[in-house]
């Protein structure tokens, strides 16, 4: 089954809201086994509209709307599709029914314009709302589906979970089930040269790399008859990579970085405290992320200024005057003295310049050192990164994040 993805809305068109559900249904339904070839935006504009539902059932069996069944005079979403199928408008007399009730409860007045959003094309299959006033519908005629949903998320994802999933799965006897290698330390050419030979081969399952923020993503997809199949089908893949990338891979699905080592932090007892420079309580912020991570983050410290590093963290003048801020020595001190002072088994640094201004020859922009202290050891790393002044911040936590990983990994806990 081919799938079409039409989402309503002149907010959407100008850029004031995210199209949050056009991303929501693109997953769902590549999980669902439904090939999903284009998505289009359009504003509320009834003859735009019809153009559109048009142009997408001369290539797709099934259509998607999001928007455009509210009570105002540009919602017509079930109207402009009740015109495409030839079928009449009707009231439907239990979404009546329901919508008088709501605005009883609510000590409000029914108005004419509020009632249209009990009309719908004769012959439909009306999707109720439980979280909102307008319900959605399925028009079937002439082995062409239109699924109408409502704008809100909160409206249209569960009325698609609770009905549209169950109304899919009996016109499908596929499923795809996909899994998800989250990759840091390397970039997407690297990886694709890395599995070459398994992406030039692949048939069942495929394999797809994506560059995402600081890292990559390889999405295994199987297409099967159950999920059992489908997960037999992209075990032998998964191993062959994981064999190929080893401990570049850092986790699966929906896990985070933060998260992994949060959870390495936390099932082995580590208490962790931050220093950061260039990178302003970025890091820290980011550990923050993970739930749970108070049982571990001692506490997390900016040490801007030369006199903070040496007050705060116990770094020497002498270290800060022969070497500078942005040094190896001064990365080792800070990752020794924040553990110290915290009393934390690990400390971890970064120091560096972020730019736009500050570099030199000697020290550009971009040039970054991070130190990481666990129980008694110390290591310190050299980056030479690129970018503006964000970027060149959030690569350098995602390096730190990831290189604590590794060497937490390696060292005997």
């Amino acid at each position: 089954m081919i799938a079409e993805i039409i989402s309503i809305g002149t907010e959407i068109l100008l850029g004031d809201i995210l199209n949050t559900n056009a991303e929501y249904l693109s997953k769902r339904l590549a999980n669902l086994g439904v090939y999903l070839y284009h998505q289009s935006v359009v504003g509320d504009n009834a003859k735009r509209l019809e153009d559109e539902l048009e142009r997408a059932f001369s290539r797709s069996d099934l259509v998607i709307t999001t928007g455009g069944l509210g009570p105002t005079k540009d919602d017509l979403t079930k109207e402009i599709g009740a015109e495409y199928f030839n079928i009449s408008m009707e009231l439907h007399e239990e979404s009546y029914i329901k919508l008088t009730e709501y605005f009883k409860k609510q000590n409000r007045e029914l108005t004419e314009n509020n009632i249209k959003q009990a009309y719908f094309p004769v012959g439909s299959i009306i999707l109720p709302n439980h979280f909102g006033t307008a319900p959605g519908c399925i028009i079937n005629k002439n082995d062409k589906i239109l699924i109408l949903l409502p704008g809100p998320p909160k409206e249209n994802i569960p009325m698609f979970e609770n009905y549209v999933v169950p109304y899919i799965n009996k016109l499908s006897n596929n499923t795809l089930i996909s899994k998800t290698l989250r990759i840091c330390g390397m970039g997407e050419s690297m990886v694709a040269t890395k599995i070459n030979n398994i992406i030039d081969n692949q048939s069942n399952p495929t394999v797809a790399p994506y560059a995402k923020d600081n890292e990559v993503t390889l999405r295994i997809t199987a297409k099967a008859n159950n999920k059992e199949e489908g997960e037999k089908l992209i075990a032998p893949v998964e191993n062959e990579i994981r064999n190929i990338l080893g401990d570049n891979i850092y986790g699966i699905n929906e896990d985070t970085l933060e998260g992994v080592v949060g959870e390495i932090l936390i099932e082995n007892n580590l208490t962790i405290s931050v220093a950061e420079s260039c990178t302003g309580g970025l890091l820290c912020g980011k550990l923050v992320n993970y739930p749970g991570i108070s049982k571990v983050l001692i506490e997390g410290c900016v040490t801007y200024s030369n006199s903070s590093k040496m007050k705060r963290l116990g770094v020497s003048k002498s270290t800060l005057d022969k070497f500078g801020a942005v040094s190896e020595e001064t990365a080792k001190e800070m990752a020794e003295g924040i553990a110290k002072a915290s009393n934390s088994n690990i400390g971890i640094s970064v120091t560096g310049i972020a730019g736009p201004d500050g570099g030199t020859t000697e020290k550009p922009v971009g040039l970054v050192y991070v130190g990481i202290y666990i129980n008694g050891e110390t290591f310190v790393k050299k980056l030479h990164l690129s970018g503006n002044r964000q970027t060149v911040r959030e690569r350098t936590v995602t390096f730190a994040l990831d290189w604590l990983r590794r060497l937490l990994s390696k060292i005997s806990l």
